[in-house]
Order: structure tokens, then C-alpha cells, then sequence
């Protein structure tokens, strides 16, 4: 399936005097304390947050690829999350059947190539020969098997059951080849086993299943994991008999460094101090404030992931009062200057986000959802607002909601004053993403209180995450229509690319019509990363899944393949 994916990776030179003196200014006290007071990592408490296990076992920090971020994983096991930060590490660990080219496209990985019956379905895989897990047995079609059956264990299921669609059986035909079967068609399906969520286990793990949640995975991956002290980091080690069959990397084989330090570093002043000490060589998300500083040091360079399938956007509590008006939706859509509040917060580090179906996924057309949707015009917004009863003297009051980090406070409060010139006193709240996610379900079950909309944000590679949302009784329990059921459950039904095309733009016109969905922007988070000048070969593959198997940082001894 074409996605329609233009190139997911780039380093780019940027001018951000206006960025710079936004997130200086600073939009929260949060922001305000880590600019003010920005803490420096101490290289000794690192290294003494390594375990004599590891030392014993090898795993100093010569030969390795350090990388910090924010947050761990919190399983290494792909059934049990929907984890992002679990999320990247699958990609290293396992390998998927097919996977995503550079332009978003799927091409083989562990499967050589795949077959859809005529009716749809059935999708029968060939698997690539002499494959060979971690543990150096043999991976064929009975590890897929496996994992699917583990996956749709109706007793435990993935986190990730609806994404695998309804499949009715697995069987396998002959060690290289291996056949799912469909109850119905699932267009879908074929990006799904792309995706890290989809990663293959070995059935060696079968006899220790629980172990899955600790240290010793078995996978077919490029890395292995070799320690994990929980909430610190994480040590992966290079599978030396790895050979690649479809990551859109140059090296057909094992990564050329040894190892892949994972580590968490809460705090993206600390992250930062240690890549400038050398103590790290790429960090996810460094401080907004000092992107500047960070591309004019010739040092360090910047990486951009581009079209990473993210999409930040309002949706509102449409069970109650106003926004059960659709003139309420109306007028906060008319109401909103996205360019120029994307401007003010990141100068040219996100873009314009138009469509419900977020850029780089199948269906994406700016075009066309910027004629159905709802442009800026605060006159309409007011005069919407007046035929409600509201106005100067009488403005409309509500709650807007949303999760912590990425300068979503900075881009809210600009929203905030936005929504106040046309007549709609919008309080702010801030919180983590999990009790944001509670906090929006919760919201559409009471009847009564005030309006509330919340700034949500979603990833994925496939529209399927419409049906996710959209589809009674929804994913937070919101707005549904007869209609939009009718026309989601076909888009995952259709087969045929032009046909399903018409489907989701079908969809996309509905929510957008409807003002149940206003897009904001995109990407949203964990898209920028800094880089030590030592590092060569670092790249962000498509949909933000950063990828380490070209990597080689000089000076360091590696020893390339």
C-alpha cells in the first residue's frame, strides 16, 4: 500500500529569535523553573548507576552508542503496552514480517514476500530462510504462530488486540510459510505487521513466558538486551548474526557498534549537559530554548523527524451543553489561529495540521480537508456565539484540557487568548498524558458541569486510527454518529486502495463537518534530536523510529562489519 509518505528524515538549519524569546518569556511556571535553574548531569552518578552485573558482564560504555531520553520503557514485552518509549525499543529488539521503507511504504523484512486471497481473506507470508533468533534457534512460521496466538489470547490479550484485526486462525503450511486467516477482510492488516507492536517472539520463550517482562528476550532483532535496571537504563547488545531484510538502513548486517545504551534522564536541561560533556551522543528532545545554540555548535547537529504519523488536535464533550450545540464546536474552529500560534510557540519546528488523518498516512490530503473544514474568521466565531446567548457581557465559559510537555502549555495559553477575543473564557489545565486520557472519558460520562474541549494528540501509520477514535462507543466515550459507524467499518473492510480512499475521505468530511475533530499540528513529540559530531549514520526512519544500525561514533574503537 502506498502510504504517500514524502522522505521521514532530515537535518535542517533553523532561525528561531522569535522561538527563543517565546520559551525564554516562558508560558508555565514548569517551563519557567527548568529555564531558569537548569540542572547538569553528573557523570559519576551514571556510571554508578550501572550494576556490577553489568560491569562483570562487559557492558562498560566503550564501543557504544549512548542515548538519552525522558522516559523508560515500562515492559519489554510487545503484548503488554502501548508504551512509546516500550514502543522504540521493539524496533531494536525485534523484527516485524514486512516493514516500512524510507517513504513510508511496505516492502519485506522477515517475510520475503505476501499473498491476499481474492475474497481477502487470507494473507499468506514466505518467511526468509536461516533466520535465527537470539538464543540461536531457528525462527520459521511456528514463532508466528506463536506470537499471534499469544497476542489474541482472549484470557490475556495484547494491548494492541483490535490492531491485528479479526483474525479467525494462524495456520502454519510449512516452516517458511504461514497463512492468516480472516473472518472478514481487514485493510489494515498488511501496515500492522510493520509496526513494533507486531514484533515476532521466538516460541523458545514459551516455557519461560513471564520472562518476557524482564531481561531475557528472545527476538531476531539487530540488538539483544542484556540488562535493564528499571527507570536508569537500558543496555542492548548487537545480535552478531543479524542480516537485515527490509529496515530502510545501508548496513545488511549486524549494527557496526557493540552496544546501545539506553538511558532515562527525566530532565532536557540534564540531557542536554551530557551530551555537551560527551557522556551521551544522541538525546531525544532537547530544551526548545537552546535549539539555536545546539545548530550553530559545529559539535552538534540537529535531526527532524519528519511526517512521523502524529497528530495533535480539539475534540470536545458533545453530551452536554455548549458543545452538544454544534455552533459551539463552530465557533471554537473559527475562533483558532493555528499558524499563527504554531508560529509564536515553535517558529517552522511543526507544521499546519489540516486533516483528521494525520501527514504521511494514507489519506492525508490537506486540499481537500481545508475546503470542508472550518477556517479562522473570529467575526463568524462571535456571531455563532451571539445566536448561543453569549457575548461581551455574557462570554462563554469552558474548559480546556491538556497533557504536560513539548511546549503544549505555551501553545494552549496562546489558544487561551485566542478563544477570549471572541468571547469564551477557556481555563487551562495541565496534567500527564494518562491522567488526561481518565480525565476525557470521565468528562463525556457527566451529564452536567462546564464545556470542555481538550488538546488530544494520536500517532499511528494507518487511518485505521479513525475507527479506533470514532467508531462506537469510541475511544474516550465522545461523539458518535450511525452514519460515521457505517462508514469506518467499511474503510477497514475495503481492500481496494482508490475505493478505501473515498471511504476515509468520506470520514474525515464527517468529523470535520461536524466539528467534532479541529487538527492543530504536527509532529508533537519525540521528533527533534540532537547529536554529538562523533555520531555518523544516525537516521529517523518512518514514523519516528529512530534507527542505530548504521551508527558509528568515532574515536571510539567500533568495529564495523
Amino acid at each position: 500500500m502506498n502510504l504517500c509518505v514524502r522522505r521521514s528524515f532530515q537535518t535542517f538549519p533553523f532561525s528561531f529569535n522569535r522561538l527563543i524569546q517565546i520559551a525564554l518569556i516562558g508560558s508555565c511556571s514548569g517551563w519557567l523553573a527548568a529555564c531558569s535553574a537548569p540542572p547538569t548531569a553528573s557523570p559519576e552518578s551514571i556510571e554508578a548507576s550501572i550494576s556490577q552485573n553489568s560491569e562483570e558482564n562487559g557492558n562498560s560504555h566503550e564501543n557504544s552508542i549512548v542515548w538519552l531520553r525522558s522516559g523508560d520503557i515500562d515492559t519489554l514485552d510487545p503484548h503488554r503496552t502501548a508504551n512509546v518509549f516500550s514502543w522504540q525499543i521493539f524496533a531494536q529488539v525485534y523484527d516485524t514480517l514486512l516493514a516500512f521503507d524510507e517513504a513510508g511504504n511496505l516492502r519485506p523484512h522477515l517475510a520475503t514476500d505476501w499473498h491476499v486471497s481474492d475474497d481477502g481473506l487470507a494473507v499468506t507470508f514466505d518467511l526468509r530462510e536461516n533466520l535465527l533468533c537470539h538464543d540461536g534457534s531457528a525462527f520459521d512460521a511456528t514463532d508466528v504462530k506463536f506470537t499471534v496466538d499469544r497476542a489474541l489470547d482472549v484470557t490475556n490479550p495484547s494491548a494492541t488486540f483490535t490492531n491485528w484485526g479479526p483474525i479467525a486462525a494462524v495456520q502454519v503450511v510449512n516452516p517458511l510459510t504461514v497463512t492468516f486467516e480472516f473472518a472478514e477482510p481487514f485493510s489494515a492488516f498488511l501496515p500492522f505487521m510493520a509496526d513494533p507492536f507486531a514484533s515476532m517472539l521466538c516460541d523458545s520463550a514459551q516455557p519461560q513466558e513471564t520472562i518476557l517482562e524482564s531481561r531475557n528476550l528472545v527476538g531476531t532483532g539487530p540488538w539483544q538486551v542484556v540488562d535493564w535496571q528499571r527507570g536508569q537504563q537500558l543496555i542492548l547488545e548487537r545480535n552478531s548474526v543479524y542480516v537485515n531484510g527490509g529496515q530502510p538502513v545501508e548496513n545488511p548486517g549486524p549494527p557496526h557498534m557493540e552496544r546501545l545504551v539506553v538511558k532515562t534522564v527525566t530532565n532536557a536541561y540534564a540531557r542536554l549537559a551530557q551530551l555537551e560533556n560527551g557522556d551521551a551522543h544522541v538525546v531525544v528532545d532537547p530544551p526548545i530554548a537552546e535549539l539555536n545554540a545546539i545548530q550553530q555548535n559545529p559539535e552538534r547537529s540537529l535531526t527532524l523527524a519528519q511526517n512521523t504519523g502524529q497528530s495533535v488536535f480539539f475534540q470536545f464533550n458533545v453530551h452536554r451543553p455548549p458543545f452538544n450545540d454544534i455552533r459551539a464546536r463552530q465557533a471554537i474552529a473559527h475562533a483558532l489561529n493555528p499558524e499563527a500560534a504554531i508560529y509564536q510557540t515553535w517558529g517552522n519546528l511543526v507544521q499546519r495540521e489540516h486533516c483528521p488523518v494525520a501527514r504521511g498516512v494514507f489519506g492525508n490530503d490537506p486540499e481537500f480537508c481545508q475546503q470542508i473544514g472550518y477556517e479562522y474568521n473570529p467575526e463568524r466565531a462571535k456571531a455563532l456565539l451571539n445566536e448561543m446567548g453569549y457575548g461581551p457581557d455574557n462570554p462563554l465559559p469552558v474548559q480546556m484540557l491538556t497533557w504536560i510537555g513539548d511546549q503544549r502549555e505555551a501553545i494552549a495559553q496562546v489558544f487561551q487568548s485566542q478563544l477570549q477575543q471572541v468571547g469564551i473564557e477557556a481555563e487551562l489545565e495541565i496534567m500527564d498524558i494518562s491522567t488526561l486520557n481518565a480525565r476525557v472519558k470521565l468528562e463525556n460520562q457527566r451529564k452536567t458541569g462546564p464545556g470542555t474541549l481538550d488538546l488530544m494528540g494520536w500517532a499511528w501509520y494507518d487511518p485505521d486510527i479513525l475507527y479506533a477514535l470514532w467508531h462506537s462507543p469510541g475511544a474516550y466515550g465522545g461523539y458518535t454518529h450511525p452514519d460515521l459507524d457505517v462508514l469506518l467499518a467499511k474503510t477497514r473492510t475495503t481492500l481496494n486502495p482508490t475505493k478505501r480512499l473515498e471511504t476515509i475521505r468520506a470520514v474525515q468530511a464527517h468529523l470535520l463537518q461536524q466539528a467534532v475533530v479541529v487538527p492543530v499540528y504536527t509532529p508533537g513529540w519525540l521528533w527533534i534530536y540532537a547529536t554529538d559530531s562523533r555520531v555518523s549514520g544516525f537516521k529517523i526512519g518512518s514514523f519516528s523510529r529512530p534507527l542505530f544500525n548504521d551508527v558509528v561514533v568515532a574515536n571510539d574503537n567500533a568495529q564495523q562489519q
